[in-house]
């Protein structure tokens, strides 16, 4: 009974933390949109371009179209992709959609960088960028070609960021028939390449994780600890030390980045005596950490 109601209260706290995460990078988004792209003419990818080039070409708000668009694209989503994938996606959208709105009337008559474009861009899509990586790590998104690309690899063996990268230089290429300057589009392709570095950078610190391997003589209260705080497993090793001829008892350990310092905190607690190696992992797969990205042949057999 213990033990479901701390994993519960685990599980809630993730819920809310995804929640809050999701409404700051949604935020983030919008200000790298409405101030610095928006008002300098500046496009970017995905349904935000869209409703860009709308806006500049028929002066319709951009969050109107941005909610419409997606709204189409949500019901699509929800009849091929289910409503788990989807529940997240919406919070995002509704999130966007308000602060769209607010943003423009506190910033209405606010032009900044007007005159340096190239930095407007760079600025606009550092924003845009750690917006949507956040709101990635935090298992929501911005919808749009997020969506788009879904749908389409749930049904072809077409990578999700090839799809995303075709429908954004679609969309910011189109840019011209409104703007009529190729020099904008330029910056809309800077803009889209930014973002994207932005986006790997976040989620990849969100999701980067360490290995340790322990060697002290107390490793059983060491694991035992390691076990309760951080809530990580433990593996022992048997070792032998070479030059010594000492046989000894080695923990192994995976952890995210961020659990590190509660790691080594708890070890020097117990033993600062203890032989302590860590080092970066490029992905950890399993319970805890990310699940395999890889489609079985029977599942590939069933769909086609």
């Amino acid at each position: 009974m213990v033990g479901t109601m701390k994993l519960d209260r685990k599980s809630l706290f993730k819920e809310v933390r995804d929640y809050v995460m999701i409404t700051i990078a949604m935020l983030s988004y919008c200000i790298g949109w409405t101030v610095f792209l928006l008002p300098n003419n500046i496009t970017t990818g995905g349904v935000p371009g869209i409703a860009s080039i709308i806006y500049w070409g028929a002066g319709i708000p951009v969050q109107i179209t941005y909610f419409g668009i997606n709204a189409i694209l949500m019901v699509l989503a929800l009849r091929i992709l289910g409503l788990k994938f989807c529940i997240k996606t919406i919070y995002g959208i509704l999130v966007l959609t308000f602060a769209l709105d607010v943003a423009q009337r506190m910033t209405a008559g606010t032009h900044l960088l007007d005159d340096q474009p190239f930095m407007a861009a760079v600025i606009g899509a550092a924003f845009c960028g750690c917006g949507v990586g956040l709101g990635l790590s935090s298992n929501g998104s911005t919808g749009g070609t997020d969506i788009v690309a879904a749908i389409i690899n749930k049904y072809r063996d077409i990578s999700l960021g090839r799809v995303i990268l075709i429908c954004d230089l679609i969309i910011i290429s189109c840019s011209y028939f409104v703007l009529h300057d190729w020099e904008r589009v330029i910056y809309g392709y800077v803009v889209l390449i930014i973002t994207s570095f932005c986006i790997d950078q976040v989620v990849n610190s969100m999701r980067r994780s360490v290995q340790f391997f322990i060697i002290s003589d107390k490793y059983e209260e060491i694991g035992h600890r390691i076990n309760s705080e951080p809530h990580r497993g433990c593996t022992v090793i048997d070792a032998h030390g070479f030059y010594s001829g000492k046989e000894v008892k080695m923990l192994f350990v995976l952890a995210k980045k961020r659990e590190s310092g509660v790691i080594f905190h708890l070890i020097n607690e117990i033993d600062p005596t203890a032989f302590v190696s860590q080092s970066a992992v490029i992905g950890v797969y399993g319970e805890g950490f990310d699940r395999f990205k890889v489609r079985s042949k029977s599942h590939k057999s069933k769909e086609s």
